[in-house]
């Protein structure tokens, strides 16, 4: 199923640590790479001319929230989502599945797909592989995700169930899909199993995806599990395709990944904090709230290349949130995103030089988690 458009050279690696180049019609991807998100086809607080300039490559935007609204009749005749939000660089939808998933008591799951109802209005929506493919095409993004089913990772029943209905929908999605110049991923399930992921893993690597992500981790489970499962399936799926851990956005989290052989990321957590007064950096996260700040010279980073360190101080900024002006949000917000793209563009090089793992290491040594 790998189409022309989309190649993936593994140019240097490093134990499981892999740099490589992922080549899409809208421009290459350096991996590791990190993935803002903009769920509603904008990043929120920040202008797609800030993403350029921070430096970032991919963006995510969100099938369930465009289906809902405005619709992908109407992003697709606006030109498809790069035009509609004037975005020129690659792009990645996930299914939605997570989205329904998440809705509980709001959504009803059978074999063929999902009954579930509107967060915005109540009305009642259906969504099968083949709609989800549907959209995703309409919608026109560079990497598109098969509909799954993301369970409990600790509940090995539904994990189990979930799995089994996820390897029958990735087989749907792939027959449902036309669009010769989208990359559609398959997802690997399985909860916190190892038996559950290899299998899962073995499976959707036989169906020939050019890409493969990881799904249902970083919502519960503990990071040894987390890790664990890393492993298992990395260890399964194929080098010569890119893989994308899903919904995973903390620096440690992301060189925990890249040590275990990810090469994309995605994560509302940059802008969420940002929206939480909460900035990050290299060795940890930093409350601007806090009156400790208050008449502070110094930036969020004295060694941060971003826009907020070159020009503003953490001063500026606590007057900004405690002012409540929409600016806090969005130079926060800039930092935040840059951080995390300048963590993996470092990483990759690190990687290119054969010290990913001293790099890897250092930073975890000195970052602080709490």
């Amino acid at each position: 199923m790998t189409i022309e458009p989309f190649t993936f050279d593994l140019v240097a690696r490093e134990g499981r640590a892999r740099a490589g180049v992922f080549r899409t019609p809208h421009g290459d991807l350096l991996t590791p790479v990190f993935a803002p998100v903009g769920t509603q086809a904008t990043v929120k607080a920040v202008t797609p001319a800030q993403l350029d300039e921070i430096g970032a490559s991919l963006v995510l935007a969100n099938t369930y929230h465009l289906y809902l609204r405005p619709g992908a009749d109407l992003v697709e005749e606006m030109g498809g989502v790069h035009e509609f939000m004037r975005w020129p660089k690659p792009m990645l939808t996930d299914s939605g599945g997570f989205q329904v998933f998440s809705l509980n008591d709001m959504r009803k799951v059978d074999e063929e797909g999902v009954t579930f109802k509107s967060h915005i209005d109540g009305s009642t929506h259906r969504l099968t592989p083949e709609k989800a493919i549907s959209i995703e095409q309409q919608l026109g993004a560079d990497i598109i995700m098969a509909f799954d089913e993301c369970a409990v990772p600790t509940d090995r029943a539904y994990s189990q169930r979930a799995m089994i209905r996820t390897h029958a929908w990735a087989e749907r999605c792939l027959k449902a899909k036309t669009r010769p110049d989208q990359a559609l991923f398959g997802i690997v399930q399985g909860g916190i199993f190892p038996d559950l992921r290899t299998q899962s893993a073995e499976y959707i690597a036989s169906l020939g995806f050019p890409g493969h992500a990881i799904g249902g981790l970083s919502v519960g489970e503990s990071k040894t599990d987390m890790h664990a499962m890393i492993e298992v399936v990395n260890d399964i799926l194929p080098e010569n395709k890119p893989r994308y851990l899903m919904g995973v956005g903390s620096p440690e989290d992301l060189i925990n990944g890249v040590l275990r052989g990810v090469d994309i990321f995605d994560c509302v957590l940059p802008t969420r904090l940002a929206r939480h007064q909460s900035a990050m950096t290299f060795t940890g996260r930093i409350n601007l709230m806090n009156a400790v700040h208050a008449r502070d010279k110094r930036p969020i980073s004295e060694d941060c290349g971003c826009y907020t360190c070159q020009n503003f101080s953490r001063a500026y900024l606590r007057h900004l949130i405690v002012a409540k002006e929409m600016l806090a949000s969005t130079l926060i917000s800039i930092h935040n995103i840059y951080t995390l793209v300048e963590l993996m563009r470092r990483s990759r090089q690190a990687i290119l030089d054969g010290r990913f793992t001293l790099f890897a290491a250092d930073f975890l040594e000195h970052y602080n988690q709490k």
